[in-house]
């Protein structure tokens, strides 16, 4: 892939670099825009949406905390899979907010009824498909269960937009601080191999540990993010921590 990341195999927090803290700082403005149930009430946008899905207890809506350095922006149900809106928020300076992050709700937990897990894959598949401002995906994986059969369902909904570079896809192998090194790396190696399927020369995809708890892998994931909104082209993010999605070559 021409993401041009580079892979890092320690699992050590290291002090940010400069582009990484102004790429945090521009993450801790995110705000509250809207919430939405349905596809049609979402605003039109030029805006770079940027949006965050994946199963429900993978870390999603700590991690959207994590990077707004708030403790309730993206709300986390205390009955996982109940929250069934997609929530918006700007990023950027308050009076010209340059980008949007889009909250998914989750996806996989069996205590919700049929009916609704129907309606909302029916909604996801139609926003991953279709969103014309959709500028990237970050699919969260808890890196101790690796890729389910759910996961490999919504990658099926933005291969087509990803394999083409239209939209980016980064990977967060969330709470790896419950994982020692060594399984660290066969969890990364694992998620590589599943995402090398979406390769192609225009793809940007790329896949990293992540830990909202001990802020492994934060800076380099702002940093991504805010590369994306700023060069607005195929593999333009520039984070070195990250890791492409290709296998490893024998």
């Amino acid at each position: 892939m021409t993401s041009g990341l580079q892979a890092r195999s320690t699992s050590r927090v290291e002090a940010p670099s400069a582009a990484a803290k102004a790429a945090l700082g521009w993450t801790h403005s995110a705000r509250f825009l809207t919430t939405a149930s349905r596809l049609d009430q979402l605003p039109a946008t030029e805006l770079p949406e940027i949006a965050f899905v994946g199963r429900s207890n993978a870390g999603k809506s700590t991690a959207i905390n994590r990077l707004a350095q708030q403790k309730r922006l993206a709300f986390a149900s205390r009955t996982p899979g109940r929250t069934q809106h997609i929530n918006l928020f700007e990023v950027g300076p308050k009076d010209a907010p340059d980008a949007l992050f889009a909250d998914l709700p989750g996806y996989g937990y069996a205590a919700v009824e049929r009916a609704a897990k129907l309606r909302w894959q029916e909604v996801m598949a139609q926003y991953l498909e279709l969103r014309r401002s959709l500028y990237g995906v970050v699919l969260m994986i808890d890196s101790r269960l690796g890729f389910t059969d759910l996961d490999r369902q919504l990658l099926s909904w933005i291969a087509p937009r990803v394999s083409t570079g239209q939209v980016r896809l980064l990977a967060l192998l969330t709470k790896a601080d419950k994982l020692n090194k060594r399984d660290g790396q066969l969890s990364l190696q694992a998620a590589q191999q599943v995402l090398a399927e979406l390769s192609t020369d225009e793809a940007d995809v790329s896949v990293t540990l992540f830990s909202a708890l001990s802020r492994q892998g934060l800076p380099d994931v702002a940093e991504a993010l805010h590369g994306w909104t700023r060069v607005r082209t195929p593999a333009s993010t520039p984070a070195s921590a990250l890791v492409p999605a290709d296998p490893p070559t024998p």
